[in-house]
């Protein structure tokens, strides 16, 4: 029998995100072998990589952790992975197209770099987007003075995973005040679903809705990231992320 309340009683259908192919490109991941906590091998590697690929990724930038006496990556190094890579991805037939940058943390020695000129891996070709990260927990001392040294040596700061650091939690406004200093914002695509904790959900979505973020990074360390990354293309909160004015296809 027709029910004329059927059309306000049912909740509307949401679309399912059927792939990230419209962001081209993953401007943040540990694919690079052997070198930080995400891909330990080559055949690793190239595993998470074709995923990746399906999933609707035209081109990787791979942005190893450069952190204090944990990992001590060179640009060097970080660029002979990188060939070392490309070579087997073109063995094994992926039409990836790859490059590299790098995950500074915020440290002692990070700021020694800025100080004494060092080189420093950025992506975004002349716009130097510089991905930058810091504790979880506990507030850098140095964050303003590490945003304004780097905007003076010529780069864009990029904060990594804002909405995952708690010390922010409850400061939103703080947070935001970032921006105002030329600070960019990549949510972890993945904390869209939850995966690293509710706060981390609640915090980017509140930056989604605030229209408070420039990249999407998959942040990739593993197979378990990637079949995250599946689930997540059926929240309706990415679709709302994705209708954004995102960076990531400009790269």
């Amino acid at each position: 029998m027709w029910n004329p309340l059927r059309g306000f009683l049912q909740k509307p259908k949401t679309s399912a995100t059927t792939s990230y192919a419209s962001l081209v490109t993953d401007m943040h991941s540990h694919l690079l072998p052997g070198i930080d906590d995400g891909s330990s091998c080559v055949e690793d590697s190239l595993q998470m990589m074709e995923k990746l690929q399906a999933l609707g990724f035209k081109k990787l930038c791979m942005t190893p952790h450069v952190m204090g006496d944990f990992f001590k990556n060179t640009p060097e190094g970080i660029r002979e992975k990188l060939q070392e890579l490309s070579q087997a991805a073109q063995t094994a037939g992926l039409t990836l197209e790859l490059s590299c940058a790098a995950e500074y943390y915020l440290d002692e020695w990070f700021m020694a770099k800025l100080e004494e000129g060092q080189e420093l891996l950025s992506f975004g070709g002349d716009r130097k987007y510089l991905l930058l990260e810091t504790s979880y927990i506990n507030e850098p001392a140095h964050l303003k003075q590490a945003i304004f040294s780097l905007k003076a040596a010529g780069f864009m700061p990029v904060l990594a995973h804002p909405e995952r650091y708690t010390y922010f939690y409850g400061r939103l406004e703080e947070l935001l005040s970032l921006r105002e200093l030329g600070v960019l914002f990549q949510i972890n695509t993945n904390s869209i679903n939850g995966y690293y904790s509710k706060g981390a959900r609640m915090v980017a979505e509140q930056l989604i809705k605030r229209g408070a973020v420039e990249f999407l990074g998959t942040d990739t360390h593993s197979m378990r990231h990637l079949r995250a990354l599946e689930s997540t293309l059926t929240d309706p909160l990415l679709a709302q992320a994705l209708k954004l004015p995102l960076l990531n296809n400009t790269l």
